[in-house]
């Protein structure tokens, strides 16, 4: 039977006007991102409604830029244009999911994703044939994007959402305990839970050297001394019944060796201990991961990184949708006798692991 004779018309015609819609969106988060990194979603939300000029002015920005900028605003819907006075406003209900007052709403930062994997399109695209895998030397401006989004999923959350996910947690941290962070980064949670704690001790590790050295600074330029950051393979820790607390935020299912890492994470807790794991919402199947809100989105960051990562250093590459069921099983075989999974409404893109010995 012919193609012709079998085709559903109207229903190739509206996959076809999808496909246009999301061309449309696709350009719009380009956008969004650039609205960010630029100020100017946070300098429109400041001058109410202004003129093109007097918007390039107020944020220090190419005129003919911010004007065609704009444009994507205005035809993508975020931004209002008054024909009669030349004027663009945008409506406090948008800015309240654009700007940085909006943390940890402001959904421009997590736009920034879109440029940062679009850059190593050409590297995956040739592991796709090769199977190798990206190291994560080739992703531009990692780090700093991975910092914009712990700011809102994790920091921004701790003592109101995660931290009293473990009963008894925060009065332990206002006593004073030890605590450890695996795959830090820039080291954003652990300075802001020594700030906020000053009689607990903070560790936080992460296998690269420059996330490292930045959470250095941090804690420097904000005066806490009771946090230190090693740049330590989490894989090759070997510390024993040291911690009372450990976190991974989003830091387990890209790496090298991650069931290697959770025996290392079982073995440093005391044996009172917990371990508070955040990682991707998923299911591990895709014919069931449609229920989640941003399942194609995981997907797409897990092909583009997070797989990828893990393949290049000879792991088994996860991937950011290895699922509930796959972690459960992970941490089960680690030695965790008792894992109770949280959502938190505040995150719709991970699962809360609440797990102790």
């Amino acid at each position: 039977m012919s193609t012709a004779a079998t085709l559903n018309t109207a229903k190739s015609e509206a996959f076809a006007q999808s496909l246009v819609e999301v061309m449309n969106h696709s350009g719009l988060a380009l956008m969004l991102s650039l609205g960010h990194r630029t100020g100017l979603f946070d300098v429109l939300a400041r001058l109410e409604r202004a003129s093109c000029p007097a918007i390039a002015e107020a944020a220090e920005l190419s005129e003919r830029y911010v004007r065609e900028w704009l444009g994507a605003m205005v035809t993508g819907g975020v931004v209002e244009f008054s024909a009669e006075d030349q004027t663009y406003h945008l409506p406090a209900e948008h800015a309240a999911w654009l700007t940085r007052a909006a943390v940890p709403n402001n959904m421009a930062a997590s736009m920034q994703w879109f440029a940062v994997l679009g850059g190593v399109e050409d590297l995956v695209c040739d592991a796709f044939r090769h199977g190798r895998g990206v190291p994560y030397s080739a992703y531009n401006r990692f780090h700093e994007v991975m910092a914009e989004e712990s700011a809102q999923t994790v920091v921004a959350g701790l003592r109101d959402h995660i931290l009293p996910l473990a009963n008894g947690l925060m009065e332990q941290l206002e006593t004073g305990i030890e605590v450890m962070d695996v795959g830090c980064g820039v080291g954003r949670a652990m300075n802001y839970l020594a700030s906020h704690f000053p009689n607990s001790r903070f560790l936080g590790r992460d296998f690269s050297p420059e996330a490292i050295e930045q959470a250095r600074r941090q804690a420097s330029a904000m005066g806490v001394t009771n946090v230190q950051f090693e740049a330590v393979d989490a894989a090759e820790m070997n510390d024993s019944a040291r911690f009372d607390l450990i976190t991974a935020f989003d830091a387990i299912h890209d790496q090298v060796r991650p069931q290697r890492v959770l025996d290392h994470i079982h073995r440093a807790l005391k044996p009172s201990g917990v371990l508070l794991m955040q990682d991707i919402a998923g299911s591990g199947h895709a014919h069931t991961d449609g229920r989640y809100p941003l399942a194609t989105l995981g997907y797409a960051i897990s092909c583009m990184h997070c797989m990828s990562v893990s393949l290049a250093g000879g792991g088994p590459g996860l991937g950011a949708m290895w699922g509930k069921q796959k972690a459960l099983e992970m941490l089960g075989k680690a030695g965790f006798a008792n894992v109770r999974v949280e959502s938190l409404g505040h995150d719709m893109l991970n699962y809360y692991y609440v797990c102790t010995p």
